[in-house]
């Protein structure tokens, strides 16, 4: 039995029934984390390594454990969201194939060796930390949010450290900063190879953007694919993210 501490609830995406302990006091996952487990592609292999940086309660890497008999690593910083993301991989008795490790990131190396990552996942933080941002008060959701602990660059830098010569990198952004991580995953050795951008609603603009990118990949040869549309007119999920979300 898992115990659940105050102003915590169970949440499940039912299109692979995976159950994640949620608190709106320090941090929900939302449709950009499901998007990212949809988006990002995954070796079944049992010795395939998965990364999932920034990982927040664990939502993303529990997401992706769906699709792959391989090893994931969980890294975040925040101890009550670690320690959220472990009882979730407890509920859903997780525990032979994801562990968390609660420590900054610049110290991932302490914990996993260099080129040794077939793809790392992430949904870092959105928002550059300047003098002006309006941060939320609450600094669970602020450190979640805004780059006040790292920065685009070390996560970057961490992801392709980690990754093997040809390994893949999975990220969910916000379409407003796009050039400038396509030109810091190539400052990286991160070829971007996929892009595809999510719209609210039709004629809306884009909110979210995935990428995948390859390690030391030809720089030759990005795609754009079929946009993501989220909400119909009716203000109800069009059919791809129903799918997406609730199953065939």
């Amino acid at each position: 039995m898992v115990l659940l501490n105050e102003n915590e609830r169970i949440d499940q995406l039912y299109s692979n029934q995976i159950q994640i302990i949620q608190s709106s006091d320090v941090f929900s996952f939302s449709l950009d984390a499901v998007l990212l487990a949809h988006f990002a592609e995954v070796s079944r292999k049992d010795s395939t390594k998965i990364v999932d940086l920034c990982a927040g309660n664990g939502a993303v890497g529990m997401f992706v454990s769906q699709k792959t008999r391989g090893h994931i690593y969980q890294i975040e910083l925040q101890e009550r969201l670690a320690d959220m993301a472990e009882r979730s991989i407890e509920l859903n008795h997780l525990g032979q194939q994801i562990e968390v490790k609660q420590l900054d990131l610049i110290k991932t190396f302490d914990y996993l060796e260099k080129d040794s990552i077939d793809t790392v996942l992430c949904n870092p933080p959105y928002f550059p930390n300047t003098p002006d941002s309006s941060r939320n008060p609450n600094p669970y959701l602020a450190i979640a949010r805004h780059e006040i602990t790292t920065d685009l660059d070390d996560i970057l830098e961490i992801t392709s450290g980690l990754l093997k010569m040809k390994g893949k990198t999975f990220f969910v952004h916000r379409p407003d900063r796009l050039p400038e991580i396509l030109s810091k995953m190539v400052n990286h050795r991160l070829a971007p190879k996929k892009i595809q951008f999510v719209y609210p609603k039709e004629g809306k603009e884009a909110n979210m953007v995935l990428i995948e990118a390859i390690k030391d990949g030809n720089a030759a040869g990005i795609r754009i694919m079929p946009p993501i549309v989220v909400y119909g007119a009716n203000d109800e999920y069009t059919q791809s993210v129903h799918e997406i979300v609730y199953g065939n």
